[in-house]
């Protein structure tokens, strides 16, 4: 049982659909139901609390999605080395896949932005180096970077807005002003990103260290609360921060938790990916809605 009062109304995670291989991804429709991707097969499902899961259609490896100001569902399709959009009919186009003539590693989340720009990682430790198109060489002597952060703008202009060493989920604070960055593997922590009107990075700092303990669990999915609380995955389960960083505790799973968003009509349910299975819990402040849900 977990016992977070100040955050948790239930503290019990629901199973509401298993038997999957690799869950992610998991988005919220205001019109009433979850999109969440099984990645191993490259499936995309439609669940409504309740009921059976809906196959949408096959991927090449769909992960993280969002959704742009117009309600197209914007979804990183590692295997596919893109960013697709797919628009209100269900007709599937690529947004981007490469940057400065070469293709991306694996898309892996996206976030947007208020302004109608779109927001992705794209990892490559995955990728075997040989294989690697991104990031380009930089300097005199052909130096490859780590691994990017990208902003789509609204014209389609992409540019890169910071290298991290494996960045996976990404987060906005409810002022926009600050990108959270979690990243994976070898270091467990989560980069603050400040960035000015529009979009360049004006600094970066730690904002937290989840290497703590050997729990298993590494910082994925992430997001944040009207209260500018950052969820992220981590060692044990769901850490919850608050907005200096300070680890609030910890929501437990009966399966360790990759992924996960805020949804309901209140968005005070924490709908969870956890490797086989999709888990709900209730909480006590909302999550910070997407810019779409705003204005639709």
């Amino acid at each position: 049982m977990n016992d977070l009062p100040d955050i948790l109304e239930t503290t019990e995670a629901v199973q509401e659909a298993t038997g999957y291989v690799f869950t992610e991804g998991p988005l919220w429709h205001p019109d009433g139901f979850y999109y969440f991707n099984d990645i191993r097969p490259g499936t995309l499902y439609r669940l409504k609390l309740g009921e059976t899961p809906e196959m949408v259609r096959k991927t090449n490896g769909g992960n993280g999605m969002t959704f742009d100001l117009n309600g197209h569902l914007i979804h990183c399709e590692g295997e596919g080395n893109c960013v697709s959009r797919t628009d209100l009919d269900g007709n599937v186009t690529t947004l981007i896949d490469s940057f400065e003539g070469g293709r991306f590693n694996r898309p892996n989340d996206v976030v947007c932005h208020s302004d109608g720009s779109i927001w992705f990682t794209d990892p490559s430790m995955r990728v075997p180096f040989s294989n690697r198109e991104q990031p380009r060489p930089v300097g005199d002597a052909g130096v490859w970077a780590g691994a990017r952060v990208y902003r789509v703008a609204p014209d389609g202009a992409a540019t890169n807005v910071v290298d991290c060493e494996y960045p996976n989920g990404l987060a906005f604070s409810p002022d926009e002003k600050t990108l959270y960055v979690a990243n994976t593997r070898s270091t467990k922590y989560i980069h603050a990103i400040d960035i000015d009107s529009n979009g360049a990075m004006l600094r970066r700092r730690i904002f937290a260290d989840l290497s703590e303990g050997d729990e298993p669990g590494i910082p994925d999915g992430m997001k944040v609360d009207t209260l500018g609380r950052v969820f992220c995955t981590g060692p044990g389960g769901i850490w919850v921060m608050d907005p200096d960083g300070t680890r609030v505790g910890i929501i437990r799973l009966p399966e360790q938790a990759v992924n996960f968003t805020f949804g309901g009509d209140d968005m005070k349910t924490l709908f969870v990916c956890a490797y086989s299975s999709v888990y709900t819990l209730r909480v006590k402040t909302p999550g910070q809605p997407h810019p779409w849900y705003l204005v639709k």
